[in-house]
């Protein structure tokens, strides 16, 4: 009998498998621990032969190496639509590109950006989601369908609002960075970071097809998502300056 051929991976997926394979050869080839190379090595052939990926590919680093891909699986359900508009919001205000698909198990969203900042971007992520979950879950309609509806338009307010002021946070501190300077040399290197994560993004997404707009949400539960969006724990400092995540009151 033979061996059912792999499924075909998507440009996406198939760079982060291949990031995967480089940081076992790295760490292969950094221990001194014999049985961990060993493992390490392994590992790494075991994905090169199961997905097929050309060995060219492990050895091109062409693309510079503070750029990467991160993938976040978003679920599914009622809300899903929501975490991406949440985790899009997070992902724009800190030059981090994102796409979706849906699976069987459920959406994932992939991005695409610097390191660093990618590493940002799924923190703030896990915290916000955590906290807007928190207060979703005290929300009680007349019925199960209401209560749905009302959770639905509250996380999709308190995602809009988020954006909103991260978006102004970043805003003020590229304004203030380019005063401070004065000359164009802040607006020149935003402008030529930005540039990159596009041409990595593209390169690495090929064409992406654009989804489809949610359905309208309620109002009243929209503006109470906004509202908690005003008290919510958020990393401002990080932005801009990329420091270090901090309180910030909402």
């Amino acid at each position: 009998m033979s061996a059912e051929p792999p499924r075909p991976q998507s440009p996406a997926s198939e760079q982060i498998l291949v990031e995967r394979v480089r940081k076992l050869l790295d760490k292969a080839a950094r221990t001194d621990n014999e049985h961990e190379s060993e493992v390490f090595a392994r590992k790494a052939a075991e994905l090169v032969a199961r997905h097929r990926i050309e060995p060219d590919r492990i050895a091109d680093r062409s693309l510079p190496d503070d750029l990467g891909l991160v993938e976040i699986e978003v679920g599914r359900g009622a809300y899903v639509r929501g975490r991406l508009d949440l985790l899009l919001n997070i992902a724009d205000s800190h030059d981090v590109r994102m796409v979706y698909r849906s699976t069987p198990q459920g959406s994932v969203a992939t991005l695409a950006g610097r390191r660093a900042d990618l590493a940002v971007v799924e923190m703030m992520y896990a915290s916000l989601h955590q906290q807007v979950a928190s207060k979703m879950a005290e929300l009680r309609g007349a019925t199960g369908a209401s209560t749905q509806r009302q959770r639905r338009a509250f996380l999709f307010g308190f995602s809009n609002r988020i954006g909103e002021l991260l978006a102004e946070t970043r805003a003020n501190v590229e304004s203030s960075a380019a005063e401070s300077d004065g000359t164009d040399t802040t607006a020149i290197v935003l402008r030529e970071r930005r540039a990159r994560v596009d041409a990595f993004a593209q390169e690495s997404w090929g064409r992406v097809r654009s989804a489809s707009a949610p359905s309208a949400v309620l109002a009243d539960g929209f503006a109470r998502g906004v509202a908690a969006a005003e008290r919510v724990d958020v990393g401002r400092t990080r932005l801009g300056g990329r420091r270090s995540l901090g309180r910030g009151k909402r």
